[in-house]
């Protein structure tokens, strides 16, 4: 229990600074970009969804490294244990989307539940982010 606990707060921990780092280096290279202010937008909007794409996929890792080694439980039902299975499941998982044909079963069921969470809380950072950036695009348009 205490191993599951600390590789789910690696993998937490992970994705928030890398969330942090991609929207921090996005506040200051937006300004400086020598392009049209829709430009602008669309670039941000392009790196903070790369950001995620990161982030979901160390969520994968996480999950493939924790079916094949520990006894932290495993994900069944439409599950082959490939890494592209675990980064299926950590796509439906982060974005709350859940189709429900991978469930974890065991101790890996608490990672499922913070990386919802996890997604949660940074979407919404970035969309609290792409407005704040937005507004300044805006005024500076004006």
């Amino acid at each position: 229990m205490i191993l599951t606990f600390i590789v789910n707060s690696l993998l937490v921990a992970i994705a928030v600074l890398i969330h942090f780092e991609a929207l921090n280096r996005l506040t200051s290279l937006i300004p400086k970009l020598v392009i049209k202010h829709r430009l602008r937008i669309l670039f941000g909007v392009f790196g903070a969804l790369l950001a995620h794409i990161v982030e979901i996929w160390a969520f994968a890792f996480g999950y493939y490294l924790m079916v094949h080694y520990g006894n932290f439980g495993t994900l069944e039902g439409n599950f082959d244990t490939s890494l592209m299975d675990c980064s299926y499941f950590s796509f439906a998982t982060y974005t709350s989307l859940g189709f429900g044909d991978i469930i974890a079963k065991g101790d890996i069921r608490f990672l499922a539940g913070l990386e919802a969470l996890t997604g949660l809380v940074l979407i919404s950072w970035t969309a609290s982010f792409m407005f704040l950036e937005m507004q300044k695009l805006w005024k500076e348009h004006d």
